[in-house]
Order: structure tokens, then sequence, then C-alpha cells
């Protein structure tokens, strides 16, 4: 645009006013939208007189801004001019007006047009949506005289977003025709008022899908936290093949395999990625290398990381929250200095990892120097959890009255996060004064977690006090509670399988227990020997 802009300058005669609007629409599509503002300002002091097309674009600047004033002078210059009526101007009146809250002025405008094209029935709908207000939405799309695809979807999506799936699936069901947009809308709809369910059942009721639609239902199992549906799905619809996944497809695949550790088929999505033309691309990068990490696999993430060319605030964070939590705190450190070197501001998340670093490390002042350049040199607000990081620090290096004494200064209550790394850190130190009071403050915090019980009781079980240990199995019996089994995944034939301590539901148990049986009676050979009393308080 600057070079557009010296160009512009240099016309030796008055530009007309085609070149105007070039460079109204040139700042308007790189974002510079106070540009247009101030370059509709020089147009005005030199008398060129503006036509239907200039108006809206520079009303949408004034509304991307929140530049209503701005926007009310430009309606006059507009009137004056004599484009009251013109449907184009007016459906963006509408529309800026609507954007800043003020419904009754775009009604205003709306009630003034006289000619109401289907366009401007649905920016005037758009807008009560906008403002909650489905009541007059409703009313107003009873009355257009017509209804396009556009305008129906407009509405369903109305009330999807105020989470009345009811009211959307019966209007969508009187839809005369329904393109693949507006099965796709109801899918998401679904999908993000957290009924998988209804989202699936629909998905299977739709006569075309598209890549959207595909997009739809894998990102609402990913968003309602059933990942093994999401590798499930992601490999029906390349077995299917009609529809190949794109990079938001993938990414959201990687995710999933972060979250269940599926390493082999994550390997996979990155060999798939490459060989369809994803090299290269930010996001799914972005999502290797988290995949990695979260596998364990740090020296891939490192060439992934490695490997990209464009690099953005997300990169840096993963990849050194990513090796923080593996222990590589100095690898950590040394990358949070090269982000810096290139020209990256780091942000609340960067300093996690950074935090994270250090308590690995044992590195308290520097970690402590660190949470303070967070607040003077980058004017980050500490949230809850650096504050937890801080706490963790102090705790793993022995710290115990620091950390006590930390959380006292908080200005905010302590989570069950920090009272939980307190009550693990006094087990290491056999501090049980302070292991009460975190039992204590989790009770309180978490009455329904049987977990802090178990911690404690291990706490007594490694001192040798027995009868507190019986204690409070007694205490824990009679709350009620019971701790959850353990669960594994693991990885078989491409597939993702569950695994629960003490598992008799499985297809498989007896040939799983008989494999077990015969683990043990191995490692008995070479005389280990498992904590069983651990194991019994654990499990």
């Amino acid at each position: 645009m600057a070079y557009a802009r010296k160009v512009f300058d240099q016309i030796p005669d008055p530009p007309n006013i085609a070149l105007w609007n070039a460079m109204f629409k040139g700042y308007a599509q790189n974002e510079s939208y106070r540009e247009v503002l101030v370059l509709f300002s020089n147009m005005k002091s030199l008398d060129v007189m503006p036509n239907c097309f200039t108006f809206p674009i520079v009303l949408k600047s004034c509304g991307k801004i929140n530049a209503y004033v701005e926007g009310q002078e430009v309606q006059c210059v507009a009137i004056k001019g004599g484009f009251r009526a013109n449907p184009f101007v007016g459906t963006t009146l509408i529309d800026m007006y609507a954007g800043g809250g003020a419904v009754r002025a775009a009604y205003k405008v709306f009630g003034e047009m006289v000619e109401r094209n289907v366009v401007a029935w649905t920016s005037m709908i758009s807008g009560y949506i906008l403002c909650s207000d489905m009541v007059s939405a409703r009313r107003l799309f009873d009355l257009a005289p017509e209804r396009d695809v556009v305008l129906w979807n407009t509405m369903v999506s109305g009330y999807i977003e105020l989470g009345d799936m009811v009211a959307a699936r019966k209007l969508f069901d009187e839809m005369p025709n329904r393109d693949v947009m507006s099965w796709n809308t109801v899918l998401n709809g679904y999908a993000n008022n957290g009924n998988v369910e209804a989202c699936d059942r629909l998905f299977e009721e739709m006569p075309e899908r598209n890549i959207f639609s595909w997009n739809g239902l894998i990102g609402g199992y990913a968003r309602n936290g059933k990942f093994l549906e999401v590798m499930e799905t992601f490999k029906r619809m390349l077995i299917e093949g009609n529809v190949l996944p794109n990079d938001a497809t993938l990414v959201i695949a990687l995710s999933a395999c972060s979250r269940l550790g599926a390493l082999d088929l994550g390997k996979w999505v990155h060999a798939y990625a490459e060989s369809n033309g994803y090299k290269g691309n930010l996001y799914i990068g972005n999502a290797l290398i988290d995949m990695y990490a979260k596998c364990g696999i740090i020296k891939n993430a490192v060439d992934v990381f490695k490997s990209m060319g464009r690099k953005d605030l997300i990169t840096w964070n993963t990849i050194i929250n990513g090796i923080a939590m593996h222990g590589h705190g100095s690898d950590a450190l040394n990358l949070f200095c090269e982000m810096k070197n290139a020209g990256e501001t780091p942000d609340g998340i960067t300093f996690i990892g950074i935090l994270c670093a250090c308590t690995h490390m044992g590195l308290v002042e520097d970690g402590f120097s660190y949470f303070q350049s967070m607040v003077d040199d980058y004017s980050i607000v500490p949230q809850i959890e650096h504050y937890g990081c801080m706490v963790d620090l102090f705790a793993r290096a022995g710290l115990l009255d620091q950390a006590i004494e930390f959380v006292r200064k908080m200005p905010m209550e302590a989570d069950a996060v920090i009272w939980a790394a307190l009550l693990g850190a006094c087990r290491i130190y056999k501090n049980i004064e302070l292991a009460k009071v975190a039992l204590d403050q989790l009770i309180k915090l978490e009455p329904k977690n049987p977990s802090n019980f178990v911690m404690l009781s291990n706490i007594y079980g490694d001192l040798g006090r027995w009868k507190d240990v019986a204690r409070l199995k007694v205490a824990m019996r009679d709350t009620g509670l019971r701790k959850l089994p353990g669960c594994s995944l693991i990885e078989v034939n491409d597939s993702v399988v569950e695994f629960y301590s003490l598992d008799e539901r499985h297809s498989e148990r007896e040939e799983i227990y008989r494999a077990l049986r015969g683990l043990t009676k191995s490692l008995r050979s070479f005389e280990y020997l498992p904590d069983l009393m651990e194991l019994e308080q654990g499990g």
C-alpha cells in the first residue's frame, strides 16, 4: 500500500473516483481502516464527489474500528449526495450501526430505505441477532417478502448462538431449500452446544458433505473430549475418499494424537501432510511440535521447529513449553533467548514454560527473576497458573516455608492445583503439619476427590504411621468416595485401546492377565519386588 500511495500521490491530474475507490479498497483489504477515513477526509477537502461504491467501503471501515461518530458524518455526506435510497449504502449503514449496538439507528435506516432487497432484510435481522433480540429478529423474518437460503441460515444461526437448538432445528426442518451450508450450520450448532450424539445423527442424515461437514463433526468430537472418535472419523474420511482433509482437519487429528499419545498415527499424519502439499504450513507445524512433545519425542519436536520457515508466538510457546515439561530446562531457557532475539514478544503462556523450566532445574532465584521480569519488562499480569508455577518451584526445592508464604501473599485464592503441589512436596520432605493444612484446603476445594486422602495416606505410610493410615481409610470410606481406577492408553494395530486398573470388562481380559502374570513371574526371577503397599494405596 505504501507504493500504491506514492503512485497515487504523484498522479499529475486530479484522480478520478475509480482511483480513489481503488485506494479505499486497498487500505480496507489490508485492514488499514484508519487510513481509509483519513483518505476520505482528504477526498472531501478536494471536493471530489463519492459514488455508490465509495460509501460501503468507508462505512465498513468505520464499523471495524468503532468510529461511529465518523460513520454518522459519512452518512450525512451520503444523504447530501443523494444516496439515501441506495440499497448498498443503506445495507452497510445497517451493518455499521448494528455492529455498534445501535440497533434503533440501524432500524431507522432500514425503515427509510425505499428499496429493501433480501440483503437489507438479512442485515437488519442479523443486527437484532447481534443484540440477542431474537423476538424482533423472528418478527422481521416472518415479515420478509423474500427469503433466500442465506436469510434462513442467518436465522437458524441466531437460535444456535443463543443455545436454543430446539428452535434452530425446528426452523431448519421448515427450510424449503437446504444447501450443504444449512446442514453444516446445524451440525456445528449441535457440536458447539455439546450434543455430540445429535451432531453424529445429523451427519449421517446429510445428503451431501463437504470439508466443513467433516471438520464440523471431527471438531465437535475434539471440543467435547472424544478423541478416540476423532481418530475413527478421520480414518473413515480417508477411507471414503470423497473429501480430502485440509490443514484444519490435520491439525484436529494431530491434537487428538497428542491427547491420546497416539505416536504412530501422529507420525502417519505428519507423513501424509508433507506428501499432500502441507509441508511448511504454520498451523500443522505447530500441531506437530505439540504432538511430538506430548508423546515424549522431543528430538522430533525440535526437528519440526527448526524446519519451519515461518514461526509465530504459538510456535515458540509450544516448543518452549514442550521441552520444559520434559525436563530440558536449559534448552527451554536458550530458546527463550532465541525467541527474544528473533523479535517475538513473549506472553503469559511463554512464561509458564520458562517457570516450569526453572522448576525442573531447581533454579529458584532465576525463576523469581523471570517472574518479576514478566511483570516489570512485559507488563503481563500474573495469572493463577504463574503463581502455581512459583509455588511448585519453591516446594520442589524444599523451601516449603517460602512456598506457603507465597501462597498467603497471592492476590487471589490458591486453587486445588497449588495445594496439591504443596501436598506432593510435603510427601517428599516429610512435612506432616503442612500436609494437613494442604489437605484441609483441598477438601474444601475438591470435597469429592479421594486422591487427596490417598496422598496424605501415602505420607503417613512413608513415615510408618499405620494408625493414621487406617484412620484416613475409615474417613475416606465414610465419605462414600472411591478413587477412580488408573487408566492407560496404548496403540495396537492403528487403534488406541484403553485399559483400566483391575479391568474385568475387556473382551481379551484372560489373555491380558495371562501375559501380566507371565511378566510378574519374569520380574521376580530377576529379584524385582514391586512396592505392593504403594500400589494398594495408589491404585
